[in-house]
């Protein structure tokens, strides 16, 4: 979990566009993001295998 000071930092608007970062919403992890979910795959993974995700089902073939 990422700390509070650190999630009130990413909600501020950068000195330059071109700096904003997606970031999970959840963790905060930068990289794996799906803009979609709004979150990295490691959170969306957990969710969605907890059924907190509606519309997203493990694929099985």
């Amino acid at each position: 979990m990422a700390k509070t000071c650190f999630l009130v930092k990413i909600d501020k608007m950068p000195k330059f566009k071109v700096r904003k970062r997606n970031r999970c919403r959840i963790c905060g992890r930068p990289r794996a993001y799906m803009r979609k979910f709004d979150m990295c795959r490691i959170c969306f993974r957990g969710l969605a295998l907890q059924g907190e995700l509606p519309g997203v089902r493990k694929a099985s073939w």
